[in-house]
Parts: structure tokens; C-alpha cells; sequence
């Protein structure tokens, strides 16, 4: 089901291969997701964009250190990985789980721009923190619609895998909304 990509398709495309190696992966969704909750709960009780800036900082760091720990405990362990009875060293193993979680950290670069732009009064906290929020909704619907391009799905598979994804980051706009 290839069709014929356009001129911005290859754009889009050029773009994403540029970002690829963090940005693009389930970590980079998952932690775009993760960010996007921090920045919608910190941000809905009125905190400045300081405040939210290291609480995501914080805790995308931790969620990111868990993330490679038990990553490398996974593949010293995973049979399936080791070539002819090879065990996986420890350095291995851990040299490849920071290489596949770099998405998780990537994922807050955006969002964090907005929020240090707040803190050093470049704009104001409420725009940082929203404009922050809704960068990682657009980050999402980016990394839906490449997918399904890559996939060579027609135009309108991609429209509705970047609005599928782009969802999870509208639930936290919803659900800063509410609770502010």
C-alpha cells in the first residue's frame, strides 16, 4: 500500500530521520506523554514555570535512570540476545539501554525550552506552561503521522494516526482545564 509521497512528505521525512535517534521511538512517545502530565498537573495549581521546569526535569531524570536500569537488567539477563551462548556484559548491556531510552529524555527538550523561556521572563509562566502542554500534543501528532507515512499509509490513515496520538496529550489539556 506505498503511494506516491509528496515533496513535504519527504520533508517530514527528512526532519524525522534528523530527530531519529532519540526522537521517534516508544520511550520518546512515552516520555512526551509522561512530560505532558507533569507540565498539565504542576502547571493547573498555578505553579510558575520554574517550578514546573524541575519538576519535570526531576522526574523525567528518574523515570529515565529507572528506565535504563531496568532495561540493562533486562538484556544481561534475556536469553534471546546473546549470540552462540555469549553472555551480555554489563557495559553492553547498559551502552544499549541508554541508547534505546533516549527518547524519554529528548521528549522534554520542547516543553522544557517554553518553561525556561518562562523562568528567565522571556514570556510569561501561564503562556510558558501552556505553550509547553501543547507542544508535546503537537510533538505526539508529529510522531503518529510519520509512523503511519513510513508505513506508506494514505493521507488520511496518517491524519487519523496523528490526531490517535496526539490524543493522549489532549486528555492532559482537558484535564489541566478542569482542574484549573
Amino acid at each position: 500500500m506505498n503511494r506516491r509521497r509528496t515533496a513535504a512528505d519527504d520533508g517530514i521525512l527528512r526532519v524525522h530521520k534528523a530527530l531519529r535517534s532519540g526522537f521517534g521511538t516508544e520511550a520518546a512517545v512515552y516520555g512526551t506523554i509522561l512530560v505532558s502530565g507533569l507540565v498539565a498537573v504542576s502547571s493547573a495549581h498555578g505553579e510558575t514555570s520554574l517550578v514546573v521546569l524541575v519538576t519535570v526535569a526531576v522526574t523525567v531524570l528518574v523515570f529515565w535512570g529507572a528506565h535504563v536500569y531496568a532495561g540493562t537488567v533486562a538484556r544481561v539477563s534475556d536469553r534471546d540476545e546473546r549470540e552462540q551462548g555469549e553472555d551480555v556484559g554489563v557495559r553492553a548491556a547498559f551502552a544499549a539501554s541508554v541508547k534505546h531510552s533516549l527518547g524519554m529524555l529528548s521528549s522534554a527538550t520542547v516543553p522544557a525550552v517554553f518553561l525556561l523561556a518562562g523562568t528567565t521572563r522571556v514570556i510569561p509562566d501561564g503562556l510558558a506552561n501552556d505553550l509547553a502542554l501543547w507542544s508535546g500534543v503537537v510533538i505526539l501528532a508529529f510522531l503518529g503521522y510519520v509512523a503511519f507515512l513510513r508505513r506508506g499509509s494514505p493521507l488520511l490513515t496518517r491524519v487519523l494516526g496523528a490526531l490517535g496520538t496526539a490524543s493522549f496529550g489532549i486528555v492532559f489539556v482537558v484535564l489541566k482545564a478542569l482542574v484549573h
